[in-house]
């Protein structure tokens, strides 16, 4: 099951992939790692997923990342009568804390900790961004707006507020629900909602403490204000096109894009690029010529994964749409200029041991033309760090932790393998051999660059750099 391309698919599963056959399909056409979208289904749901995903693991012999999405908080209006309202342009509208039905001159808003952050001029947009608001007037329990931009009204819209900081945690108690039970389950992954300040990363951490890595989901401006702090607390972070372009003009969506995928490249951290990839799919067999273009643009910027939401979830071609991804990443790869743009957005490496050894890693193997870099891990550092430098050739991460191997699974140009501790060099140089051969990424006569840390299973001790040839 190699995968002949280095940026990896992560597919949403849902109501038109919960059956084994399905999932089966969707894995086989390229997905390395499944998303269980908490804000739908049930916990048995969810756990039925999960295990036909790990029984498929065992079956191909190949970790499979398994990422759990949290809900996050939902800001919504209450009810409106009769269903629904329509709010005209320039009228005055109120929102309150009753909590009598809406009409279209009032609604009610039952979130006191959006009214505690509202001043004069602050926009409020409800239905993703359909209805736009602007406060001329506010107090603890109610805002005076004027409606910039007028549509229908109806109950339990949702309501971003672009400027503010609320202050409201990322953590709902549904939330801490879903993640007890994922943690139990074994989940690889936790993508964190409403992110909208470094202590909500630090929060989700002590709850986690070590039993999934977290990956931030980037869907709110304020977070973009702290975005290095961000990525330094995060395991790997995901460009939440959606929501951001809900809080943000569209016009800012790329810039925002690219600015954050550079940012985690250079630390390092697997950058996500999800939302509406493509959109068109969920109805139709083909995407649309712009849809694949949005797709190779995450893969020309460097991107270590791209997302399918609804295309995979509910929609009518889920393997079609992963199985396009997996053309659009292969084409893109072959392009001669996505090589020249890895090589030219490069980061130099930092002085420490560690970054010397893996950016010698990349060099020795392009001089040579190795067939692959080999990593041995225990943490899945080393192998991040091979992958940060973008080299030419696979990377094989070798590791004797299975959670370590799924959550690499995630990551750009690494073939993830379980393999026995090492306790010797020769060890070393034979299981590189064994695995590059018997996976097909080397041939006799050919040569790979290994790297590991000594002693073997410390974390982040990237000390050592050997050719070795295959016999």
């Amino acid at each position: 099951m190699r995968r002949n391309r280095n940026a990896k698919i992560i597919a949403t599963l849902g109501p038109a992939s919960s059956t084994k056959q399905v999932i089966t399909k969707l894995f086989e056409a390229g997905a390395d790692v499944f998303r269980l979208n908490f804000s739908h289904g049930t916990h048995g749901d969810h756990q039925s997923r999960f295990n036909i995903i790990r029984e498929l693991e065992e079956k191909s012999g190949r970790p499979i990342g398994i990422l759990l999405d949290l809900q996050g908080p939902k800001l919504r209006v209450g009810n409106i009568e009769g269903g629904g309202a329509r709010l005209e342009a320039g009228a005055a509208f109120r929102l309150d804390l009753s909590e009598e039905p809406g009409n279209s001159r009032r609604a009610p808003l039952p979130h006191p900790e959006i009214f505690a952050a509202l001043q004069p001029k602050t926009d409020l947009l409800v239905d993703d961004g359909r209805i736009h608001l602007r406060v001329t007037g506010c107090g603890r329990d109610f805002a005076e707006t004027k409606v910039v931009t007028g549509g229908v009204l109806s109950d339990h819209k949702g309501v971003n507020v672009p400027s503010a900081v609320l202050n409201v945690s990322s953590l709902t108690e549904k939330d801490r629900e879903d993640l007890r039970f994922g943690l139990e389950l074994g989940v690889d992954w936790v993508a964190l909602s409403f992110v909208q300040r470094p202590g909500d990363v630090a929060e989700a951490r002590k709850l986690i403490a070590g039993r999934a890595a977290i990956m931030v989901k980037l869907e709110k401006p304020t977070a973009i204000d702290h975005l290095y702090e961000i990525v330094d607390l995060a395991d790997a972070v995901m460009v939440a096109r959606g929501d951001l372009g809900v809080e943000v003009p569209p016009e800012d969506v790329p810039g925002l894009q690219k600015r954050i995928v550079r940012s985690c490249r250079y630390a390092g951290k697997p950058v996500v690029i999800a939302t509406q990839m493509l959109d068109s799919m969920v109805h139709a067999p083909t995407p649309t010529r712009a849809e694949a273009s949005d797709v190779a643009t995450a893969v020309y910027d460097g991107a270590d994964a791209v997302m399918l939401s609804a295309e995979s979830a509910t929609g009518d071609y889920p393997v079609e749409s992963v199985s396009m991804l997996n053309r659009i990443i292969g084409r893109v790869e072959r392009d001669p200029l996505y090589r020249r743009i890895m090589d030219a957005d490069h980061r130099e490496p930092e002085a420490t041991a560690e970054d010397a050894i893996t950016a010698a890693a990349r060099q020795v193997a392009h001089t040579i033309s190795a067939a692959a870099i080999v990593t041995f891990t225990s943490t899945g550092s080393t192998t991040f760090r091979a992958a940060r430098e973008r080299p030419d050739v696979p990377i094989l991460g070798l590791t004797p932790n299975p959670a370590t191997a799924r959550r690499m699974a995630l990551t750009w140009g690494v073939h993830p393998m379980l393999t026995e501790d090492l306790h010797s060099f020769a060890e070393m140089v034979s299981n590189s051999v064994g695995v590059a051969c018997m996976e097909g990424f080397a041939s006799s006569g050919e040569r790979l660059v290994v790297t590991a840390g000594v002693p073997f299973g410390t974390p982040g001790a990237t000390n050592i750099l050997r050719i070795a040839w295959v016999e």
